[in-house]
């Protein structure tokens, strides 16, 4: 492809033939901010032979959002994640998406998050009891484990999720490790062979439910159940084997960032003390024990839900977002040609000065309605924004904000890692190995 002078600059430290993507891989956030320091809000990576527009401060945010399945094409860049769960959702067409839509929006509407509170409270005091009084965890994990087990019990429901048992997370977990962006996803490597074995046994797994439930009398009011009744924008309901892709879809979309993000939560607390007071105060003053978690409890948590919306920003699981050029696009006095790769940072969005104060620090209050930092739409990525922004938003901010509230109001804490870093795989980032010692209050 014949480049002109107006494309996007391209960061310094490219090498030969890798280009910045071995360096992408190594430091990220790194290589991310360098470009911001060398060219501003517009800059351009090259991984392999492939150019990649980067995008951001909000205008530029917005435009990358507001513009998908216009000018830019969500579909193309994620088709290893199509590969794993199926064209549905976010990862089908721009018609599967609008056509499907509807059922995402029930599934996470307000009234099933009515139902999924009680759901979310049950499962993590049964995660508290199961502690003991006093020990040492590594958090990671745990989060991990946890996630699952919210996940599970309100999208299959409590029924689905003990009938699939174990079997179905580790065949999950399979699905997990063949994510590769770099290579074809149709290959026949071994992990990619297994992905397609776990995806097989899942669905055999789920045939006789969804056919239980459908042709079945009682009706059930969990995520699963929703998912068989809700029409789609045609009138007609998910064929089952869009249901098994859509569960897939959803597992991962909630439980891989959800998991993350809630670890740092509770590690970002952990070193600040001082705000840690504030939300130990607000716990003691409005959800002492046994409180029911409900939408009125979560609105008065305000400093807990601070903490869960500073940690988006600061360590986001999902840090990075792609589109391909659908046509050449004039942004910010650049051409983007017909073909590239667009992007967005949270690295370099999350952090501009011109729009956080103190960006590097965790600072929850900048979110409170006295200061209202950030207060653009396209400011705060995490989620994602326009028509794709991520349906179980609320849902994720929920149980992170449960968490805290009932991990810190029953126990106390101490966090035993000094150095603590992002971890990145081929999916959702997260802290690497945290070790915190418990003790049960009395």
């Amino acid at each position: 492809m014949t480049v002109s002078a107006s494309t996007p600059p391209f960061v310094s430290g490219a090498l030969p033939l890798l280009g910045h993507a071995l360096e992408f891989m190594r430091n990220q956030d790194g290589l991310l901010r360098r470009g911001y320091r060398e060219h501003g809000q517009v800059f351009a990576l090259r991984m392999f032979r492939n150019p990649v527009a980067v995008l951001t401060g909000p205008e530029n945010q917005k435009y990358f959002f507001t513009m998908t399945d216009k000018t830019l094409d969500m579909e193309k860049p994620y088709d290893f994640l199509a590969t794993i769960f199926g064209k549905v959702a976010f990862l089908g067409s721009h018609a599967t998406y609008m056509n499907q839509r509807p059922v995402l929006h029930v599934l996470f509407g307000r009234e099933q998050m009515t139902k999924y509170l009680p759901e979310m409270q049950v499962a993590v005091q049964e995660w508290l009891d199961g502690l003991g009084d006093s020990g040492e965890m590594e958090l990671t994990d745990e989060m991990n484990r946890l996630v699952q087990e919210v996940a599970g019990r309100c999208f299959l429901g409590p029924e689905v999720h003990a009938r699939l048992g174990a079997a179905f997370w580790r065949d999950y977990a399979l699905l997990g490790k063949a994510l590769d962006p770099l290579l074809p996803p149709r290959l026949p490597l071994p992990k990619f062979i297994r992905r397609d074995q776990a995806k097989a046994r899942i669905r055999r797994a789920l045939a006789p439910i969804i056919a239980e439930r459908r042709n079945g009398t009682e009706r059930r009011a969990d995520g699963f159940q929703l998912l068989l009744e809700t029409a789609q924008a045609d009138g007609q309901p998910l064929p089952a084997e869009v249901v098994d892709s859509m569960i897939m879809a959803l597992m991962f979309a909630g439980h891989e960032t959800t998991a993350g993000q809630a670890a740092w939560s509770i590690i970002h607390l952990l070193r600040h003390p001082e705000y840690r007071a504030r939300v130990q105060a607000e716990l003691a003053q409005v959800f002492p024990p046994g409180t029911a978690y409900d939408h009125v409890k979560l609105r008065e948590l305000e400093a807990t839900r601070l903490a869960v919306d500073e940690t988006s920003r600061l360590t986001p699981s999902t840090e990075t977002l792609f589109r391909a050029a659908e046509e050449d696009i004039v942004l910010d006095g650049y051409t983007i040609p017909r073909g590239w790769l667009v992007q967005t940072s949270t690295a370099v969005g999350h952090a501009l000065p011109e729009v956080f104060s103190d960006a590097d620090s965790f600072d929850p209050l900048r979110f409170s309605a006295e200061r209202r930092e950030g207060k653009h739409t396209f400011a705060n990525i995490t989620f994602g924004g326009g028509l794709h922004k991520c349906a179980g938003m609320n849902f994720a901010n929920a149980e992170m904000t449960l968490v805290l509230a009932l991990l810190f109001q029953q126990f106390d804490l101490e966090l035993l890692t000094d150095e603590i870093k992002v971890e990145r795989g081929l999916g959702a980032s997260r802290p690497t190995k945290t070790w915190v010692r418990y003790q049960r209050k009395a």
